[in-house]
């Protein structure tokens, strides 16, 4: 039986960043360092320095008017990155043709073709699909051994045309089982001539076809493209905010209908490219074409889920940190010090105010709640925030 090779899978496009969250104009710089922190799943918060030491009572500068009060709570706050990303299929195949004369059989754009099914027919000769991760690349005759003569003794076993009794599918010898097998696989597709191979890590969906039935088979000519069948999600991130994502961080994902669904990162790139692709475009402020990208992967929890759009814009919503069980309060309820650092406002018996410094850490911009601590501050007081409009 003929072999022929299935080039690599080619990397698929990658997603992109909508940018660091932050907070109001007056906290960019306190953001910007706690999000960092935050990323390594450590959330650090600046210690302030206030003009004045411990408490002071009164109204707050610019809290006079218009406003109300929120609880201080315990809560679990996330830290999230919002970037734009492409729905579809992992894994680019191109499948090249070698065999000699007219294509007899093609198959359809979408199509999905599985292991010991039939790719397209050259002369009624099929090309037939097999599993491996070493592609053919040399005709297999009896006495050959190799690691692609070990794909096709398991892939012969896992098809049924021979069992592991007689034939050891972790074998890497081309004996009289193994042709014998092939006899089978031959005789269940209904062929007695023998036919060509590919082996591909899996099955295949079409996504093209570059050829035309009733013509010459060229060799070394593109016959088709397909993708794998898995379903993943990718960004085109920002090569400056590589660090703020890594493999293993939780997603959520808003498909086109509104409708969400999670997923894992699963890798982020170490190479970055430039210029944008057709993984998705930047939402971090980067528009043009020359800005360098990672490519980041994401691994889909529901794939039944996402349906069958191919090449679809998807939100996307990237879990960085995490902090379990901290006081919070709303980022509103933060004033700025002259001195530098941040404070609240704590409400007490009377109408009386006493501006409390705080530490700062991680920021939930999707609950608008930051986490703090200090002395002092403890769950159920009520901190001054702007009245709602």
């Amino acid at each position: 039986m003929t072999s022929q090779p299935a080039p690599p899978i080619q990397p698929t496009a990658p997603l992109v960043p909508a940018g660091l969250a932050r907070p109001p104009r007056r906290r960019r710089v306190i953001l910007a360092a706690t999000s960092a922190a935050a990323v390594a799943g450590v959330s650090i918060g600046l210690v302030v320095a206030t003009a004045g030491r411990g408490h002071s009572s009164g109204p707050a500068a610019g809290n006079a008017a218009g406003t109300t009060t929120a609880t201080v709570t315990y809560r679990t706050l996330t830290s999230q990155q919002q970037v734009d990303g492409t729905l579809g299929y992992s894994g680019s195949y191109s499948i090249v043709n070698r065999a000699s004369g007219t294509l007899t059989s093609l198959p359809s754009t979408g199509q999905v073709v599985r292991q010991g099914h039939v790719l397209y027919r050259v002369d009624t000769s099929p090309v037939v699909l097999l599993y491996g991760s070493t592609p053919a690349y040399r005709d297999l005759t009896e006495g050959d051994s190799g690691p692609d003569v070990r794909s096709l003794n398991a892939d012969l076993v896992a098809l049924g045309d021979a069992s592991s009794a007689s034939l050891d599918p972790t074998s890497d010898y081309f004996g009289a089982a193994t042709a014998a097998a092939v006899d089978t696989l031959q005789a269940n597709l209904g062929v007695s001539q023998t036919g060509t191979l590919i082996f591909a890590p899996g099955p295949v969906r079409v996504t093209s076809v570059n050829a035309t039935k009733g013509t010459p088979a060229q060799a070394g000519a593109v016959v088709l493209q397909a993708t794998s069948t898995t379903r993943q999600v990718t960004v085109n991130l920002d090569a400056a905010q590589q660090s703020y994502v890594k493999a293993g961080d939780q997603v959520t994902i808003t498909l086109p209908d509104q409708a969400t669904t999670a997923g894992t990162v699963t890798s982020v790139s170490s190479v970055a490219t430039s210029g944008s692709s057709s993984g998705g475009s930047s939402s971090s402020g980067s528009s043009g074409s020359n800005s360098a990208t990672v490519q980041v992967t994401i691994a889909l929890r529901d794939p039944g889920a996402t349906g069958t759009l191919d090449q679809a814009p998807v939100q996307v919503a990237i879990t960085t940190a995490t902090a379990p069980d901290v006081l919070t309060v709303p980022v509103t309820a933060l004033l700025a010090q002259p001195g530098g650092g941040y404070a609240v406002e704590i409400t007490g018996p009377g109408a009386t105010r006493t501006i409390l410094p705080v530490t700062v850490g991680l920021f939930d911009d999707a609950q608008g709640l930051v986490q703090v601590s200090g002395s002092g501050l403890q769950a159920g007081q009520h901190v001054v925030v702007p009245a709602s409009a």
